[in-house]
């Protein structure tokens, strides 16, 4: 069986490629807080969602963040823990838990967001501020293909794999 080259370069890898980019000037900020990356990724969520005092249901952080349920699981006892963040049952649904980042947890947000912030507007000063707001304008229609659904794709008669 012939192989089929690829026409395409691999996006996926260029993604991963470029997350680690742009996290390799991130991590040295999030470790002098004691933060691991999925640790900052839920800060990050419950700093957007600070003004919502009742806080965010945990399936919501998870796809926020972009943690598998089992997986927030555990970094939410290790951020409870440390001091990071509360956990209660929902209001409206005992069945439901919402997390509220603590007052600690919210110094850390702070406190990475100049880090991270200065970082953005040094990527904007060598990529250009139009580049970079062409980079997020890609990348948001990128994501919104997941929504739309992808198109299946046949391979002619003798390419299948």
């Amino acid at each position: 069986m012939a192989s089929t080259p690829f026409i395409h370069r691999n996006l996926p890898r260029l993604l991963l490629q470029a997350r680690e980019a742009v996290m390799a000037h991130t991590r040295p900020s999030l470790r002098e807080q004691g933060l691991s990356d999925q640790q900052w990724r839920v800060l990050r969520v419950l700093g957007e969602h600070a003004h919502d005092l009742a806080g965010v249901e945990t399936g919501r952080v998870a796809k926020e963040a972009y943690l598998l349920g089992p997986s927030l699981t555990g970094v939410l006892t290790r951020m409870e823990r440390d001091g990071l963040i509360e956990r209660s049952r929902c209001p409206q649904d005992a069945r439901r838990t919402v997390v509220r980042a603590t007052g600690a947890g919210l110094a850390k947000v702070q406190a990475l967001s100049q880090t991270i912030e200065a970082h953005y507007a040094w990527m904007e000063a060598q990529l250009g501020k139009a580049s970079l707001q062409a980079l997020y304008g890609l990348l948001d229609q990128v994501i919104a293909l997941e929504g739309d659904g992808l198109p299946v794709i046949e391979l002619p008669k003798g390419h299948e794999e």
